[in-house]
């Protein structure tokens, strides 16, 4: 079963994103800065990661630091392994400016890298020890509104997958479609109007769902909110039809309890823990003044930049 990665070309879209969050924070209005400072100051922003974890949200804040007409010196990449005090981040440019995108710069490679360390957490439970395959970690759409493609991105860097990025991504047929219509009615209609090649997804709660969605011609199941046994009896009986079936399991799974599924011979396991309740990896920026020429004198915002 495949599932669109997020792409890499949606700079269009991580540049809107930046924007939003600086103008949320009022960044060219930074009343403490501004009374401070008349002029340009020359300066140079590290920042270090203040514990182990994975990187990620570092495009982001490269966007941040070059919307503010910084310089970006150095820079890890995401995916990247940290350690407590590592340089993820070098810039240069007017001091003023570091101090007027840091708290936004901050906030985005905490948010991501917490989610990609959580994800790298559940990837190694999920693995499985001697024989076996393990099962895969997946996100899922339990997003921050206006963040799904910055935390689905660091669920990638952490080794998981994004799994759907929004309602047009894949056909899922979930327990509020099925209050409506009986699960063989539902997938009859959607597999009317399927278009060659396309996945139908069912989400079933127990053995008996199950089997009712096999024989009305789903091949790939959602079993939710059930635990490690009665996951087993259900893939079980889903794989002795001698039919090519793909089983993902949810429910209150965290990257603490994955490796409970590891063996229950499922495909993936999707993860909402990942995106809604992953700690913040903290880090630090330190900026300093550098050697460098001074404007004139002169009191005002800070410049326009993008």
């Amino acid at each position: 079963m495949t599932r669109r990665r997020p792409s890499a070309g949606r700079t269009a879209g991580l540049d809107d994103l930046v924007r939003r969050a600086l103008e949320e924070d009022r960044w060219r209005s930074d009343r403490t800065t501004s009374r401070l400072f008349a002029s340009p100051v020359p300066s140079e922003g590290r920042i270090r990661a203040q514990a182990p974890g994975i990187l990620s949200g570092i495009a982001a804040a490269r966007a941040a630091a070059r919307r503010a007409g910084l310089r970006v010196v150095r820079s890890a990449r995401d995916g990247d392994r940290v350690r407590p005090g590592a340089t993820v981040l070098v810039v240069r440019g007017d001091g003023r400016a570091m101090l007027a995108i840091e708290r936004t710069v901050l906030n985005f490679l905490l948010h991501a890298s917490g989610i990609a360390t959580a994800t790298a957490r559940a990837v190694r439970a999920g693995r499985a020890r001697g024989r076996g395959r393990g099962i895969e970690v997946w996100a899922t759409r339990k997003t921050l509104p206006g963040l799904r493609d910055l935390e689905k991105a660091a669920v990638v860097h952490g080794g998981g997958r994004p799994h759907r990025r929004d309602l047009s991504d894949a056909v899922l047929l979930k327990n509020n479609h099925l209050a409506f219509l009986p699960i063989a009615e539902a997938v009859a209609r959607v597999r009317r109007s399927a278009r060659r090649g396309e996945t139908i997804q069912v989400e079933v709660r127990s053995r008996a769902e199950a089997i009712e969605a096999f024989r009305a011609g789903a091949r790939c199941f959602l079993i939710d909110n059930a635990g490690p046994a009665e996951v087993r009896r259900i893939v079980r009986e889903l794989r002795s039809h001698r039919a090519r079936v793909w089983i993902e399991v949810s429910g209150g799974i965290t990257p603490a309890s994955i490796g409970r599924y590891r063996r229950t011979g499922a495909d993936a396991a999707s993860l909402g823990a990942l995106t809604h309740s992953a700690a913040a990896l903290p880090f630090h920026m330190q900026i300093r003044p550098v050697p460098g020429p001074r404007g004139p004198l002169r009191r005002g915002p800070l410049p326009r930049r993008g």
